[in-house]
C-alpha cells in the first residue's frame, strides 16, 4: 500500500515537472517571437484585401459553427479558435492564410498561437468578417 501511494505521488510529481518544464517552453516561445516581429507582422486590413489577394490565400473563419453557417467569407475554412493548434495540419504552410472572426479578437488570439508554433504565413484580418463586410476593397 505504501509502494503504490510513492508511486502515485511520483507520477504526480512528474506531471507536474513536465507541466511546468512546458509552459516555461511556451512562455520562452512566445518572448521570442514577441522580440523579433515587426510591428505589423501578423495582420491584415480589410482594405488590403483586393482581387488578387483575395483569390491567393485561404480564409479561415474561427467563429462557432453557428456564425460560420450563416454567414461567411465565400471559400472560407471553418476551424474553430480555440482548435487551431490541434488541426494546424489543416492549415498550410506554404499560403499566405488569414484568420478571422466577428471582430477580429479572437482569431487575434489563433494567429498569435500559429505564429508562435512557426506559422508566420498566418495573419488576423483586424476588425475581422465585420470589418470585411464594411471595407473590404474587394467581396465576390
Amino acid at each position: 500500500m505504501i509502494i503504490v501511494k510513492a508511486l502515485k505521488a511520483s507520477v504526480v510529481a512528474l506531471s507536474l515537472v513536465a507541466t511546468s518544464v512546458s509552459a516555461e517552453d511556451a512562455v520562452e516561445a512566445m518572448q521570442e517571437y514577441m522580440m523579433f516581429s515587426e510591428y505589423e507582422a501578423g495582420i491584415i486590413l480589410p482594405q488590403q484585401i483586393d482581387e488578387e489577394v483575395f483569390n491567393s490565400v485561404l480564409f479561415v473563419d474561427t467563429r462557432d459553427e453557428e456564425q460560420f453557417a450563416e454567414a461567411t467569407i465565400p471559400g472560407a475554412v471553418h476551424i474553430e479558435w480555440r482548435e487551431v493548434l490541434d488541426r494546424i495540419d489543416e492549415i498550410p504552410s506554404g499560403k499566405k492564410t488569414i484568420l478571422f472572426c466577428n471582430t477580429g479578437s479572437l482569431s487575434a488570439q489563433a494567429t498569435f498561437a500559429l505564429r508562435v508554433a512557426g506559422r508566420d504565413n498566418v495573419v488576423v484580418m483586424q476588425s475581422g468578417f465585420l470589418g470585411w463586410q464594411e471595407t473590404a476593397a474587394f467581396k465576390p
